[in-house]
């Protein structure tokens, strides 16, 4: 769900004691069906709402709806700001609304409930395009608690290649991109990143997180994906093609794709493209005929070659 529509929805939850999803629909303009699966997602994200059958029925917010939030404890009120706070610098009214809810939380309350709004990052890309949202792996609880509460964790960890490992980690936020969950944490070797879903295990510890200096989490993820991308895509091609065309490179490569200049001919920009071989490169130009052309390395070029001429000799006719 959209966070900006699960606060407005908390907010009505709290002015009006009671709502219906038809009422959510008409009034946030979404279907009637959307505005139960969102509140049936407050629901099971931890945050106090129930529904109630029959006449009179509809959403409520337990502990009477009341705008001071004081039916709230820390867990729903980290599952509310862990949902709503990656988004927030998306838009001015999220941020306003956010603000309001940190207020009307009683004190105890307030800090873990900013530190919760901090501790994510949401990236809406996957690693070469769109996808929908990431499933939450079963360490997933361990660490996000872990978090907002600055202690470390030992963890068993399966890296890429199936080798196994055990360290203690310092938690300084999470990320998510495509399907995926990631921690960001500091280690006896450095800055690293997990993949969640191949935490086996996780134990709190009592040791205190050592934050280092000035941390920034979204600076830090953003450096982290581009390390990542250089690693996954370590494969550079240049070349040219038509403005016409670049939808439709993207659709393919996605971020894999950048215009670099602007190349001879009005219409015509210079590109680079990425790829994880020359032979994975090769087959993924070779699609596009003579709508791409491309200038280097020699060794793609080459394959671009042969493959052109697999192909004549197998299809040709007569």
């Amino acid at each position: 769900m959209r966070a900006d529509r699960l606060v407005s929805i908390l907010m009505m939850l709290q002015t009006r004691g009671r709502v219906t999803a038809a009422q959510v629909a008409e009034e946030l303009e979404v279907s009637e069906r959307t505005a139960r699966r969102d509140l049936e997602a407050l629901s099971m994200a931890g945050v106090p709402v129930y529904s109630q059958q029959g006449r009179g029925g509809g959403w409520r917010l337990a502990g009477g709806g009341r705008i001071d939030l004081s039916g709230f404890n820390a867990d729903e009120t980290r599952a509310l700001f862990l949902l709503a706070g990656p988004r927030a610098g998306a838009s001015p009214q999220l941020r306003s609304a956010l603000r309001k809810l940190v207020r009307a939380l009683p004190e105890p309350l307030r800090a873990g409930a900013e530190t919760a709004a901090g501790s994510v990052v949401v990236d809406t890309a996957d690693w070469d395009r769109t996808r929908g949202e990431p499933r939450r792996p079963p360490m997933l609880d361990v660490i996000e608690a872990a978090t907002i509460d600055g202690v470390c964790v030992e963890i068993s960890y399966t890296a890429r290649g199936g080798a196994g490992s055990t360290r203690l980690v310092h938690p300084l936020g999470l990320a998510t991109k495509g399907a995926n969950w990631y921690l960001v944490a500091d280690t006896d070797n450095g800055m690293r990143t997990f993949r969640v879903d191949r935490i086996d295990s996780a134990e709190r510890t009592d040791q205190p997180v050592e934050r280092p200096e000035g941390f920034d989490l979204a600076g830090h993820w953003a450096e982290a994906v581009r390390r990542m991308d250089e690693i996954r895509s370590p494969v550079i091609a240049t070349g040219t093609t038509s403005n016409e065309w670049m939808g439709l490179l993207r659709m393919v490569f996605g971020k894999r794709v950048t215009v670099t200049g602007n190349a001879d001919g009005e219409d015509r920009v210079a590109i680079e493209l990425r790829g994880a071989s020359v032979r994975a490169l090769a087959a993924e130009v070779a699609g596009f005929g003579n709508l791409v052309n491309i200038d280097s390395p020699g060794e793609l070029l080459q394959m671009l070659g042969d493959i052109g001429e697999q192909l004549t000799a197998m299809y040709r006719t007569g």
